[in-house]
Formats: structure tokens, sequence, C-alpha cells
């Protein structure tokens, strides 16, 4: 599987995500909206932002696994936060929390500002899709 990454001179120099990636071979796995349930079905963490985005990337990256792939699969995320403003000021450690994931490599990604979720404790949740390698 080969993916290259789309970032034409006519936009701005992405910082933190990559404005396409072009995928060949692999399967195609759309992700549910993941939020920061635990097994139990309870958000982790209520009122932590940087504790639910962790649980968000194990979420989704135990998807990406029971499918055969990695984190680095991922080709695009949409992150949904209840508060944009919360989500910039934490933006350092949730980069952090990122990159332990994904080290250097970036998705392409888009956030949105949302009134709620289904369940009230949520502050994030991120959908996603992976391009994984055939077996």
């Amino acid at each position: 599987m080969e993916k290259r990454l789309i970032n034409p001179a006519s936009l701005p120099p992405p910082r933190g995500y990559n404005n396409g990636i072009l995928v060949s071979g692999g399967r195609t796995l759309f992700m549910a909206g993941q939020d920061a349930s635990g097994a139990d079905g309870k958000i982790v963490a209520p009122g932590d932002l940087v504790a639910q985005f962790e649980q968000v990337m194990r979420n989704l990256t135990a998807v990406a696994e029971e499918a055969g792939g990695k984190a680095g699969d991922i080709v695009k995320l949409t992150i949904f936060v209840r508060s944009r403003e919360q989500y910039i000021a934490r933006l350092k450690e949730l980069g952090r929390i990122f990159r332990a994931w994904f080290g250097d490599y970036y998705p392409a990604m888009a956030l949105f500002e949302v009134s709620g979720f289904f369940q009230s404790d949520a502050l994030i949740e991120i959908e996603g899709i992976a391009v994984i390698a055939e077996q």
C-alpha cells in the first residue's frame, strides 16, 4: 500500500495535518465516531479534554487493529469538540498524545465545534477513515 501526501503549493502549508492523502492499494475502513467511552460504556475522565482525547485515540486504534491495521493507517480524521477554545488552549498536550499514536505522520483532518454529544459528559468525538494493507 502506498500513501502520497497531497499539499498543493497554492494552499497555506499545513501544520498538524495534511490537505490530502492519495492511497493506492489496501482496504478502506470507515470508523464510526468514537467518544471517550471505556469498556463499560461510560465516559472516561468527565471534564478532562486531554484524558478524553487519549481514550478516543485508544478507541480509534482498537477499531483499526480489529480490522488488521494500526493508527498509522488512518488517513482522515474528523474531530468534533464541545469547546474550540478549550481544544486550542490544550493544543500542546493534545499534540503530545497525538504524536504518541501517529509519530510525525498527520492524516487529513477537520475540526468542528458542536453543542453537544450523545453522552452528556463527552467533550470530544472523532470519526475516521483508514486504509489498511491487503493481507
